[in-house]
């Protein structure tokens, strides 16, 4: 099965060298500290989503009947490595605004445990399909409510967008390569719980750690920044609740949900800001 189109690989047309504001996200510490500690988790996860999906592709028979889904996975590995190399970049900048990235230590670790108990590839594959739809609910947010970035430093509103373009393109490239290899339901659905405990554990023990070495994280201006982020009246919280859910039903499929008009509005309006890459050979 694979209901994704083909995808393409971008490079996107940002210097992050030049350095960005502490506080990039309107001016809020929290909620700058958020989006930075996701990017922080990329370099290792992404890799993970890589290895997983290549992995689990070996049962893929290579015959005419899968060569699309084969094609797209090959797109997929292309589009994930370009994430992993700016968010690589992005980090090397937060570190030299003092922040220290734990949670890329945090997932290496829970990824080795994974190996050493010879997890089956299937079940790695549900895991990486769980943290595809919880990226792509955040970068639908993203998309769907421009506000999100609004205030945000342009070079920054700009990566974060393109990665939410990107993330909803390939959404269902995991969960697609899962169902055909036969995976179950209750496999999913244990996965995805898990994914989300973890994910939203070491986001939050992540977030916090940026905000202790940005010296905000006892101000109350940063928690009125919070509550304001997760439950004010367009509050991630609110916004996410429902669409994150969704994934436990049982007939679920990401392009239930088709948001690529919205992704491809940002990539008309923006084509001046990425370059399409071709033959892209990803590590």
């Amino acid at each position: 099965m694979n209901t994704s189109h083909p995808l393409l690989v971008r490079k996107l047309l940002v210097d992050l060298s030049q350095g960005f504001p502490r506080h990039w996200l309107a001016g809020g510490a929290f909620r700058t500290q958020f989006f930075n500690a996701m990017s922080m988790s990329f370099p290792v996860g992404e890799q993970d989503f890589i290895d997983s999906v290549r992995e689990a592709a070996l049962a893929l028979p290579d015959d005419a009947e899968h060569a699309s889904l084969h094609a797209t996975i090959r797109d997929f590995v292309g589009q994930e490595a370009t994430h992993r190399r700016v968010h690589t970049l992005y980090n090397t900048e937060l570190e030299k605004q003092g922040l220290v990235n734990h949670w890329q230590h945090w997932a290496a670790k829970l990824i080795a445990l994974g190996r050493e108990r010879n997890m089956p590839a299937i079940s790695r594959l549900a895991v990486t399909a769980a943290f595809e739809h919880y990226t792509a609910v955040l970068a639908d947010l993203t998309l769907r409510n421009p506000e999100i970035m609004g205030d945000a430093d342009p070079m920054l509103r700009t990566l974060w967008t393109w990665h939410a373009v990107e993330e909803t393109e390939h959404k269902a490239v995991a969960f697609d390569l899962y169902l055909t290899l036969g995976g179950s339901y209750k496999t999913r659905v244990r996965w995805y719980m898990f994914a989300m405990t973890r994910f939203t554990i070491m986001a939050t023990r992540q977030t916090v750690n940026n905000l202790w070495h940005d010296r905000t994280l006892f101000k109350p201006s940063t928690w009125l920044d919070a509550a304001s982020f997760f439950f004010g009246s367009h509050g991630l919280f609110w916004l996410s609740f429902m669409p994150l859910l969704g994934y436990l039903k049982r007939d679920f499929h990401p392009w239930q949900h088709d948001n690529r008009a919205l992704a491809e509005q940002w990539l008309r309006a923006n084509a001046d800001r990425y370059s399409i890459v071709r033959g892209l050979k990803a590590a």
